[in-house]
């Protein structure tokens, strides 16, 4: 019998996926969403090959010591249940490689959409300088920030200092110390500012969807996901003082999630405007400073 290629492992390897249980609708969804690509991802980083040149390594053969240790990957990725990027201690957000691990939720923010195809540009101007990345985690949005504005400061700012010590290694990996200042904070107090641009990605699933989490996303800190009864505790706290740490032109930058009815019914005075991502036009909201006075 010839040996496999790899894309026959990958194929092989997404139907053992499936027949496990694992669907877009729970167990994926920290970086890929078909059972092919999680498949691809496991296959490709276990065999050492480029995670983006699938084509130019398709139909090369795979070796039965490599057959073992793809089937280890799998056995571990099946019956753990953790995501895969915790498994390779790598994810990527936007074509950027970062480290994680199980000390911060694994980075996927639409944020990084908003950066990369210069949506927030038109409320910055030379004068924004300083740019907070609030609720940091691997620091993931503060080094796409500091990437995508060239002449910004950041502040990475995190409750977790566990966190912080993984958002340090993507800063050094990405040779940003000069301009990424790291910062324990609990929510906002230990950030001065003014800050010209904040980004928050913060916890604010609401306690039903906490309880239904599937385990692949439980796996990840609590603390990152949880925002309460209705998900909106930390962002109460959040837009009751953020004003006080923005530049008079300064706008707020604030991931939702699923969580649009629960934010209206938190703060109806609020009109925010909806940015349009690939999950839709409802998980990402901008607020000027003026809005928030």
């Amino acid at each position: 019998m010839s040996a496999p290629t790899v894309i026959t492992l990958i194929e092989r390897t997404a139907q053992a996926l499936e027949a496990a249980g694992l669907k877009a609708s729970d167990g994926f969804g920290h970086g890929t969403l078909t059972a092919f690509d999680e498949a691809a991802w496991l296959v490709l980083w276990r065999l050492g090959l480029p995670l983006d040149e699938l084509d130019s390594v398709a139909e090369q053969s795979v070796t039965p010591e490599q057959l073992t240790q793809v089937q280890a990957l799998l056995d571990q990725r099946i019956s753990s249940r953790k995501p895969t990027a915790y498994l390779t201690r790598e994810a990527w957000l936007q074509g950027v490689p970062f480290y994680v691990d199980e000390r911060v939720i694994i980075p996927r923010s639409f944020i990084a959409e908003l950066l990369a195809d210069a949506s927030i540009d038109p409320w910055l101007s030379e004068d924004t300088t300083r740019v907070l990345d609030l609720c940091t985690g691997n620091a993931s949005l503060a080094v796409l920030a500091a990437m995508t504005y060239p002449e910004v400061q950041v502040d990475a700012a995190d409750i977790s200092a566990d966190a912080l010590a993984v958002a340090r290694i993507n800063v050094e990996r990405h040779g940003l110390q000069a301009r990424i200042r790291l910062l324990e904070s609990d929510a906002l107090t230990a950030c001065a500012g003014p800050y010209d641009l904040i980004l928050c990605n913060p916890p604010y699933v609401n306690a039903a969807s906490m309880a239904a989490l599937p385990a692949e996303f439980r796996a990840e800190p609590a603390l990152a996901l949880a925002g309460g009864e209705d998900g909106m505790d930390f962002i109460r706290r959040l837009l009751n003082d953020a004003v006080q740490h923005m530049s008079e032109n300064a706008v707020l930058v604030l991931e939702i999630g699923n969580e649009r009815e629960n934010f209206e019914s938190a703060f109806p005075a609020l009109e925010p405007l909806w940015f349009q991502t690939s999950g839709g036009s409802e998980q990402v909201l901008l607020l000027t400073r003026q809005q928030l006075v």
